[in-house]
């Protein structure tokens, strides 16, 4: 092979490479999903102090990412089913209404005192986001004549929740899941879905 042939095979795969990203990156805005493609950007902060962090407890941060966001995307689609659905049924004031057990509403109303007290900033108007994995799960059993027409079984609901709620506490509490717990989390997680079959 001559050099002028090696360069334009070179420059045939440069071209393809950045047709590729072009279609990756299309695909991730048309979608609005991150495929990994491109590091992501560190910002001032992780750039500053991240590297500060044992390489160890990096590795397992970037190991235990994936968990949390999964588990991240569950407890906010929860949330979601649960206020669309005594929306639909109760209209704007919902929370308002006895479908919400009154020991519950009196948890958040302490929580969301707690964080106005702190000076910070609210993390959302809606009280919904205030409540605890095991409320959701009380939530939606003490209003099954509702939510029965969405899952097949109100004792799978329970205990897949309770199941749920135990894998939580590692995950939200930075503490690394066991590979048999991994295997747990991915089992529990298509147990849900196929509740809502």
């Amino acid at each position: 092979m001559t050099t002028t042939e090696a360069l334009e095979k070179i420059k045939v795969f440069g071209m393809t490479n950045q047709m590729l990203c072009e279609d990756l990156q299309r695909v991730e805005t048309q979608y609005k999903i991150e495929l990994g493609h491109v590091g992501r950007p560190k910002d001032v902060a992780e750039a500053s102090y991240y590297a500060q962090f044992d390489v160890a407890v990096r590795v397992e941060a970037a190991t235990m990412r994936e968990h949390y966001e999964v588990f991240y995307c569950l407890e906010k689609s929860i949330r979601s089913i649960i206020s669309e659905t005594l929306e639909e049924a109760e209209k704007a004031n919902w929370w308002d209404t006895a479908r919400i057990p009154e020991i519950i509403k009196n948890d958040v109303k302490g929580r969301i005192q707690k964080e106005v007290d702190t000076g910070m900033t609210r993390r959302s108007a809606d009280a919904i986001d205030y409540t605890t994995f095991g409320e959701l799960a009380m939530i939606i059993t003490s209003n099954w004549d509702l939510f029965g027409s969405l899952f097949s079984s109100r004792k799978a609901v329970e205990r897949i929740m309770a199941n749920l709620n135990s894998l939580r506490g590692p995950i939200a509490h930075c503490s690394p899941l066991a590979e048999d717990e991994v295997l747990r989390l991915r089992l529990a997680l298509r147990d849900w879905f196929r509740l809502m079959e």
